[in-house]
């Protein structure tokens, strides 16, 4: 006769197995998160002991060395220059180690900041230097020295001498004394003439020429505008020179130089 079959569990059964599993199931997973929450809290407490018992360490030496200090068994300056002890150390190691922040050391509180650093002055820039002031005329030939002074009496003039004369040869050259505009013309006294017009309306005169470089037109100061002769009323080579204001007769051309920084003796 052939055996009897399995017997099926009931659904009743199936779902008393399923509870059962459940349970099960939850209490592992229970464990497994207070185990992992004990871990947590354990690490950081032994980094925190390890701090603790390096700073007990260090207060029980301090006291020891105190109490031989009081009672004379150990000096004043071994006390100060006694290095840290090996248990110190080895606590700071540890709590680097196990993440503690680093403490500012005493050379980085006594560097100072660089925002503190006072800043010196900035040098002052250096000032454009003034050109020199040349003078207001420029000599009316290249070599100074003077002939007959203004006011002269003389034979040759029919009354007074109204200029100075420069005696220099014949052929040298003769320059404008200011900037002006020129003309020439023939005199029987005064020989080949040049008349230079300043801007003020002051004329100086230049008489007794050779030879025009310059007829007529503007000049500047400086400018070669003729050469020296003896044409006119002369007795030799030389320049006579006069300064005649605007309006005015001849003047003494020699204050004229000097009030214009010029002294033409």
């Amino acid at each position: 006769m052939a055996p009897d079959a399995a017997a099926r569990p009931t659904r009743a059964e199936l779902r008393l197995a399923a509870r059962e599993q459940s349970r099960t199931q939850s209490r592992g997973a229970a464990r497994a998160a207070t185990r992992t929450a004990l871990l947590r809290v354990a690490l950081p407490s032994v980094a925190a002991l390890g701090v603790a018992a390096a700073a007990a360490v260090t207060v029980q030496g301090e006291a020891d060395q105190q109490r031989a200090q009081a009672a004379g068994r150990v000096p004043q300056s071994a006390v100060e220059d006694a290095p840290d002890t090996a248990a110190a150390q080895a606590a700071a190691a540890q709590a680097l180690a196990a993440g503690a922040p680093a403490q500012a050391s005493r050379g980085d509180a006594r560097r100072p900041l660089a925002g503190a650093q006072p800043t010196e002055a900035p040098a002052p820039a250096p000032q454009p230097t003034a050109e020199p002031v040349g003078p207001k005329v420029a000599m009316p030939v290249a070599r100074h020295g003077l002939g007959e002074l203004f006011g002269e009496a003389g034979t040759r003039w029919a009354n007074r001498h109204t200029g100075i004369d420069f005696p220099v040869d014949g052929g040298s050259e003769v320059y404008a004394v200011t900037d002006g505009t020129i003309r020439t013309q023939w005199n029987p006294f005064y020989g080949y003439m040049t008349i230079l017009k300043m801007p003020d309306g002051t004329e100086a005169w230049y008489c007794h020429l050779r030879a025009y470089k310059v007829r007529k037109g503007p000049v500047k100061q400086g400018d070669v505008i003729a050469f020296v002769g003896s044409s006119g009323n002369s007795t030799g080579p030389h320049l006579h020179f006069e300064i005649r204001p605007q309006g005015s007769g001849p003047i003494d051309p020699l204050p004229w130089f000097l009030a214009n920084g010029l002294d033409p003796r």
